[in-house]
């Protein structure tokens, strides 16, 4: 999913990208919530911190054995 969202064609819709990053949230959540990861990405703003938390719950995950 991550490679989908990265890999928008030029001229890309900001409505696009912008439902593709929901998605791909909703999904970590997801996979937090049944791996019992701490997260903050429903109470970050979308931005520089909440990328942040991204890369560092994907680590979390990579390192529990979810392939993302």
């Amino acid at each position: 999913m991550r490679r989908t969202r990265a890999g928008f064609e030029p001229g890309a819709s900001a409505a696009k990208k912008i439902g593709a990053r929901q998605a791909y949230d909703a999904l970590l959540v997801q996979a937090c919530a049944a791996l019992e990861v701490e997260h903050r990405l429903l109470s970050l703003p979308e931005g520089l911190d909440r990328e942040i938390e991204r890369l560092r719950v994907e680590d979390r995950l990579r390192d529990l054995g979810l392939s993302v």
